[in-house]
Formats: structure tokens, sequence, C-alpha cells
């Protein structure tokens, strides 16, 4: 089977894409967040249990320096999400058939 790499920019407290994303992407397949995606995983927030539950199926990633940019340090990523500079970015799309933007 293809394997996709899904992308979400938007933040779980404004759309759903997030939701979408988990509910249909195929069990496997990475998932990275970035840009305002990144607030779906931070520790303490509604998106936290969702997220948790994903990462039995999926990867899920985070866009470093997205995350920096809006003043989170690693400590705030919830536990089993993995962390991603540009390069990380690059090689995921790199391994994986094509890439999905969740909007």
């Amino acid at each position: 089977p293809m394997s996709i790499l899904n992308t979400v920019n938007k933040s779980p407290f404004e759309r759903n894409a997030l939701e979408s994303c988990l509910k249909f992407a195929n069990s496997g397949d990475p998932v990275l967040l970035f840009e305002d995606g990144v607030y779906a995983v931070l520790k303490g927030t509604s998106a936290e249990g969702q997220v948790k539950a994903a990462l039995d199926k999926q990867s899920i990633y985070v866009l470093g320096p997205d995350l920096a940019a809006r003043g989170f340090s690693e400590e705030r990523v919830i536990e089993g999400v993995k962390l991603v500079d540009y390069a990380g970015f690059v090689d995921l799309a790199a391994e994986t058939d094509k890439v999905q933007a969740w909007l």
C-alpha cells in the first residue's frame, strides 16, 4: 500500500483538520504537525486525549522550529510525539509516496 505523510498546519481549536486526519489517515502513516498545528501536541489541552489515542496507530511528529516560534519548549510536548527539524520534515516527505495536507 502507498504510504502518505499527513500534514496539519491549523490549530485544533479553530479547525477540525486534525480530527479528520486522525480519523481517516491509514494506520501507520506518519502525521506531521506544523505552523498552528503544533498546538495539538501540547500537554494539558482539550486535544491531548485525541493525540494520545492516535499514538497507538500513528507516528506523530511536530516541527520543532514552529513550536519554538510560538514560545513552547520540548517539555510541553505530549510524550510519544517526535520532534523534527526542517531536514526531518524533508526526510519524512521523501520516505513516503505522497503528502496529504489536511485543511
